[in-house]
């Protein structure tokens, strides 16, 4: 097999590269966690892990997600408060609440299009 040409360098065949994961969800879908009480609206999507081994180490080793999947960043809540959370594909599952998710960032950045969906402002999309 010839190598292509790119402007980018070639990849060292020695480097194991992780397989690439699909994501589930997408920007905008409303998803609740599996474990623990509380939802919220993707607003990012990392492929893979991407936040840093210190936030990582913390997780118990028992409930400690794999780092070669989707992590999601969701504009999250639960009863007590509003937070930005960051949860592996693994731990979440959709919200068939159809309730409206209350953050208060969530008008700044998406209208809500659907029962358990938001769409980006115009602004905001690429």
């Amino acid at each position: 097999m010839d190598r292509i040409e790119t402007n980018t360098l070639p990849l060292d065949p020695d480097i194991v590269l992780p397989a690439v994961a699909h994501a589930r969800f997408n920007v905008g879908d409303v998803v609740r966690h599996r474990l623990f009480d509380f939802r919220g609206v993707v607003f990012d999507i990392d492929p893979v892990f991407a936040n840093s081994e210190e936030w990582y180490d913390a997780i118990p080793e028992a409930v400690r997600p794999r780092k070669d999947q989707p992590f999601y960043h969701l504009l999250a809540e639960n009863g007590e408060s509003s937070y930005v959370a960051y949860v592996s594909q693994q731990n979440l599952i959709t919200d068939e609440s159809e309730e409206p998710v209350e953050h208060p960032a969530i008008g700044g950045l998406f209208d809500r299009v659907g029962t358990n969906r938001y769409k980006l402002k115009s602004v905001h999309r690429h």
